[in-house]
């Protein structure tokens, strides 16, 4: 049987709604090397750039976020303006 070590996040971020209008998101980098905070924040604003939380593509996008997240061991948190 095999264990997965899992360590604890060097790099942290957070993806915020900023309204209606665009642009919708800003990722704001918590902490970390800001080299991995800028990789994340580039790819995240390709896959949410017009997207508002409301948007269907928007869900699946958010879990791709998510998992690229969890990939590149990137603490990841969430504030879409209203409690989930």
């Amino acid at each position: 049987m095999e264990t997965e070590v899992v360590s604890a996040p060097e790099t942290g971020v957070r993806v915020v709604y900023l309204g209606p209008v665009s642009p919708h998101w800003e990722i704001q980098g918590l902490f970390g090397q800001q080299s991995i905070v800028d990789e994340f924040r580039r790819r995240t604003v390709a896959r949410l750039q017009l997207l508002p939380p409301h948007d269907p593509q928007f869900r699946r996008n958010r879990e791709r976020v998510s998992r690229d997240a969890e990939r590149e061991n990137v603490h990841l948190e969430w504030d879409l303006g209203v409690p989930e």
